[in-house]
């Protein structure tokens, strides 16, 4: 196995990938986002296994991988769409709390750059609630935080999926040419004597 290898790239892509799940996981449950959450596991499983499937040559794990990739670049497209508000999708939607509670997303109060200082108590009592001021002057909006970790995850997903079909490629190609009992196996020439 060279280091420049599709095997060792796509451990590397794995690595990457399990890393970013983490991250995006512990903020998911932050914001007690269950959909999120719940994916994010099944995610970290799944990318484990295709590490697995890489690094001891199991080709029917980095498939199983290369499956849920595709099941991992859907759900990004969608979540997108939903903080995007695009295709009838409304992020004020409790999809992402599967109904459970109004929890939102944890970079909506939380953002980078956000001013967090209190309003004064006479601009309150024209309010309903303290929830419905928002934060002020923050660097960027929590839906485009939420987008650009499904764009990070969509990219990272992609070039895993080619790696994967790649190293599967590989595997069978080198499954087909070794003799497990006498070592490499060679094509036998047609036999010239009749």
């Amino acid at each position: 196995m060279g280091c420049c290898s599709g095997q060792c790239t796509l451990i590397f892509i794995c690595t990457l990938q399990l890393m970013t799940a983490v991250e995006r996981q512990a903020f998911d449950f932050l914001g007690y986002q269950w959909a999120p959450i719940i994916l994010n596991f099944l995610h970290i499983i799944m990318v484990i296994l295709g590490l697995f499937g890489a690094i001891q040559y199991r080709a029917h794990y980095v498939v199983l991988y290369m499956l849920w990739t595709l099941l991992w670049v859907a759900w990004n497209v969608f979540v997108s769409c939903l903080y995007l508000d695009l295709a009838g999708l409304s992020m004020e939607s409790n999809l992402l709390s599967l109904g459970v509670s109004s929890h939102r997303s944890w970079w909506k109060d939380n953002g980078p750059g956000c001013d967090d200082r209190d309003l004064p108590t006479t601009r309150w009592q024209g309010l309903e609630s303290p929830e419905l001021v928002s934060a002020l002057g923050c660097w960027l909006e929590y839906q485009y935080i939420e987008v650009l970790h499904c764009i990070v995850q969509l990219l990272i997903s992609l070039f895993g999926f080619v790696y994967a079909c790649y190293v599967v490629s590989t595997f069978n190609e080198e499954e087909d040419s070794f003799n497990f009992i006498g070592g490499v196996h060679y094509p036998s020439k047609p036999s010239t004597l009749y």
